[in-house]
């Protein structure tokens, strides 16, 4: 009952947080991409305009929702509910924290320590494309099944490439669970994957931007050329249950990054290791915030020909040679 309990807590937390992280990102965004085009962003909406999420949050839950009448209406109303409930279910295997104790009770910020944490987290993403696929088909609406058409293309074909590059690092790690990759790299910088598995690495970080949507990779809503894809007919807080679960999807790409490549929430110098995964994270959402201000839309054929051209064959290759310095 006591694990029960703890698990249950446990969940509980984490989808508070990583929803409160969720929203607090798009004012992030909005403030650094602001920055960077050298313009304020929100300012008016309280100090800095930090209350500008709560005025986002009010519009959404009272903006008028509507379904299109020839829509298919339970696939519609079901599929935002699939992409933020797969994203926040992917993150209960990732260990957000060290272990620490309060109150003298041991707390494991992880809602579930499985022996295939990271095949669970990759899969439960994975399953997230039902999400736009079937929104756009259920529209009756030309532009909603482009995007759910790019959708299940660029899903599909990066999920393959997020799944070779990361062989190469179980490779070595001879485990699934996210908690053996973190210690693994114990011990200092110098053991950290990424030094053995730059490859791998940059294919992971690179199929990321594919996974979650993000600037240049962004073809499921492309506005310029579909009007806004697969959520052309949504509003309010189905609209934005979808970009609820595209900020979680992030969240938990980047942990990954920090937890699989970059030595988790392993002591850095004199950093602890709390403070170390929390700095890692935020570099790597930055990042993914940053490229969107720098780096223009691809084509969808220059998307599939890097998928199928280069990454692959630079993933299979790398997974051949770390299997090669294994044995010898």
């Amino acid at each position: 009952m006591g694990y029960f309990l703890g698990t249950v807590i446990n969940a509980i937390l984490v989808l508070a947080v990583i929803s409160a992280l969720a929203g607090f990102g798009t004012y992030i965004e909005r403030k650094i991409l602001a920055f960077i085009q050298r313009r304020l962003g929100p300012m008016h909406v309280g100090p800095y305009g930090l209350l500008q999420i709560a005025a986002d949050g009010i519009k959404l839950f009272t903006k008028e929702d509507f379904i299109p009448q020839g829509a298919n209406k339970i696939i519609f109303m079901v599929a935002p509910i699939i992409t933020a409930a797969t994203a926040f279910i992917a993150i209960a295997a990732v260990p957000l924290l060290p272990e620490f104790e309060i109150f003298g009770i041991t707390v494991r910020p992880i809602v579930s320590d499985m022996n295939i944490g990271l095949l669970f987290v990759i899969a439960m993403m994975g399953v997230g494309l039902y999400g736009p696929l079937l929104a756009g088909m259920a529209q009756e609406n030309k532009w909603g099944l482009l995007g759910s058409a790019r959708t299940a293309v660029q899903f599909l074909s990066y999920e393959v490439v997020t799944g070779l590059s990361l062989l190469a690092p179980i490779m070595m790690v001879g485990s699934l669970s996210l908690i053996d990759f973190n210690e693994y790299q114990s011990g200092g910088i110098e053991n950290w994957i990424v030094w053995s598995q730059p490859v791998a690495f940059i294919l992971f970080l690179i199929s990321g931007f594919a996974e979650t949507n993000r600037t240049p990779f962004d073809l499921l809503e492309h506005e310029a050329e579909i009007v806004s894809g697969y959520a052309t007919e949504y509003s309010g807080m189905r609209w934005g249950m979808f970009f609820i679960g595209e900020y979680a999807n992030m969240i938990t790409i980047s942990f990954l990054l920090s937890l699989v490549f970059l030595g988790g929430f392993n002591p850095m110098w004199f950093i602890p290791g709390g403070v170390a995964i929390v700095l890692k994270v935020a570099f790597f959402f930055f990042l993914m915030l940053w490229v969107r201000s720098a780096w223009p839309h691809i084509r969808p054929d220059q998307l599939m020909w890097l998928c199928w051209k280069v990454l692959m064959p630079l993933a299979v290759i790398n997974i051949l040679i770390t299997g090669i310095v294994m044995t010898v």
